[in-house]
């Protein structure tokens, strides 16, 4: 067999992976962001793979950054196998003497490739439209062999802009639809309820007024999941089931929760990889129904719970935690977000964000304890959180006054006050404290105003309800969760 030219190669692998790419924008472009998108198999896939120490790398070094690498290199993966698939189409067809008809060879291929990947019949369509589409530019002008390079080189260019204009219109009108709000839950634009809408009223009015420092409901929350591409199960669908070490297997339906009387809690959840002074900190009002209703129906016989939820995520705990648990389905007067676990996600008091599971599915009671994802990879956060005041904020005042401000937490322990020093922790004054909001499982603001003309150190500690002052030895995230004083350098002439 001749081999081919090594220019054919190039171009004929150029076109391939133009194919691969049209093929990811075409699957976009039908169902977005889903997991039924062909990208999200082998995006979640890498992040199940990737060995345990580069996850602990990527969460404690990189942290969001190395999620969006994530994401992208299982973009990348996804462009790499649909455009091999494309090209090896195109080379079938070529050595057949049917080149005129490698767009529908591609087309079949990518097709059946996506179906594998995504097990969604209109997300492989769109793939094998934007696959072919590509083929059919390349294809336009059949060469002679006067002149295969000229025309090889014309191809592969419309090739590429075939490949672009797929993207462009794939992607930018998919984003199009989803920020015009179709498809999206219409409860979210009626009216907060008037119970809600009285304690959002209330955090407000509580928040103190300090710039650079978020409300008592944070405008923005974190997230943090073990997936690239969060599931999406329909409302109607889901159910939780209750198993395990029970008197009496039980399976929740949202018709259940519907039925029942909702309550409304202020929570806050602290992410246990976020740097000392991180800002994977945050508060909202959740909506839902106490887990302890379900939990004694079903008759536990166990002394340990296994949560587990849509993503494959799975947390281990003592069923004592439950008592308080809470299991939500709103948050801040409306259904939950997508990204925040809806249906229905748990929110256990006082423990680190990670044991809140969202898109929660199961609850397991065991006899024995076992391990969780976080345990097996060598975290060990699923105990209280630790105690923290943040420094978010420093301010010069137009009296001339320095004023710095953040938050502070420490879970169900609640903060009694938090202290500032403006001399590197050499003396110590009371900061003024957010008058603080229902529920115990709350984070407090705080702000000091002081004098200040050179440069110094802030530092800032918590103590909380017990009376305990927060430890100020520093430790890292890994293995349980950052500790220790939060200290800046502040230079009033550059505020």
């Amino acid at each position: 067999m001749t081999p081919l030219p090594w220019r054919r190669v190039v171009l004929g692998g150029t076109v391939a992976f133009a194919a691969g790419t049209a093929a990811v924008a075409g699957s976009y472009a039908v169902v977005g962001g889903s997991t039924a998108f062909v990208a999200a198999t082998i995006a979640n896939t890498m992040v199940t793979l990737t060995p345990a120490a580069i996850v602990t790398f990527a969460i404690t070094v990189l942290g969001d950054i190395g999620s969006d690498l994530a994401y992208l290199s299982g973009l990348a993966a996804t462009v790499v196998a649909l455009g091999a698939v494309a090209g090896g189409a195109r080379l079938v067809a070529a050595r057949r003497g049917r080149r005129t008809v490698s767009p529908a060879a591609v087309g079949v291929a990518i097709a059946a490739v996506s179906v594998g990947l995504s097990g969604s019949v209109p997300s492989a369509l769109g793939a094998a439209v934007g696959g072919a589409l590509v083929s059919v530019a390349a294809d336009l002008r059949e060469p002679t062999a006067a002149a295969v390079d000229v025309d090889d080189s014309r191809r592969t260019v419309l090739a590429g802009a075939a490949a672009l204009a797929v993207g462009v219109v794939g992607v930018g009108g998919r984003r199009a639809v989803d920020d015009s709000g179709v498809g999206t839950d219409a409860a979210s634009t009626e009216p907060v309820p008037e119970d809600v809408a009285t304690l959002l009223d209330e955090a407000e009015s509580k928040s103190l007024s300090v710039d650079g420092l978020e409300p008592l409901v944070s405008d923005s929350f974190y997230r943090v999941d073990v997936a690239n591409v969060d599931p999406d199960p329909a409302r109607e669908d889901w159910s939780m089931r209750i198993h395990g070490a029970v008197d009496e297997e039980t399976t929740i339906t949202v018709s259940d929760i519907e039925a029942m009387e909702q309550e409304h809690r202020f929570a806050t959840l602290r992410c246990v990889g976020e740097s000392l002074n991180g800002r994977k900190l945050d508060n909202a009002l959740w909506t839902g129904v106490p887990l302890a209703t379900f939990l004694e129906e079903a008759g536990l016989q166990g002394e340990y719970v296994m949560l587990r939820a849509a993503d494959g995520f799975y947390e281990e705990f003592p069923v004592d935690a439950l008592e308080e648990g809470f299991l939500a389905v709103g948050m801040n007067g409306r259904p939950l977000p997508r990204g925040h676990g809806a249906p229905a996600r748990a929110l256990i008091p006082g423990h680190w964000g990670e044991i809140n599971v969202k898109w929660l599915t199961e609850i397991e009671i065991l006899d024995e304890p076992a391990t969780g994802y976080w345990e097996e990879r060598g975290w060990h956060g699923t105990g209280p959180v630790e105690t923290v005041a943040k420094l978010w904020a420093e301010n010069r005042l137009d009296d001339g006054r320095i004023e710095v401000g953040g938050t502070a937490y420490a879970g169900t322990r609640g903060i009694d006050r938090v202290e500032v020093s403006t001399d590197a922790g050499a003396t110590w004054v009371e900061a003024e404290l957010s008058e603080p909001l229902p529920g115990d499982d709350v984070w407090r603001q705080w702000v000091h105003r002081y004098e200040a003309g050179n440069r110094h150190e802030v530092v800032v500690r918590a103590v909380d309800g017990t009376g305990t002052v927060q430890p100020q030895e520093e430790a890292e995230a890994f293995p349980s969760g950052p500790s220790g004083w939060v200290s800046k350098t502040v230079d009033p002439r550059s505020l």
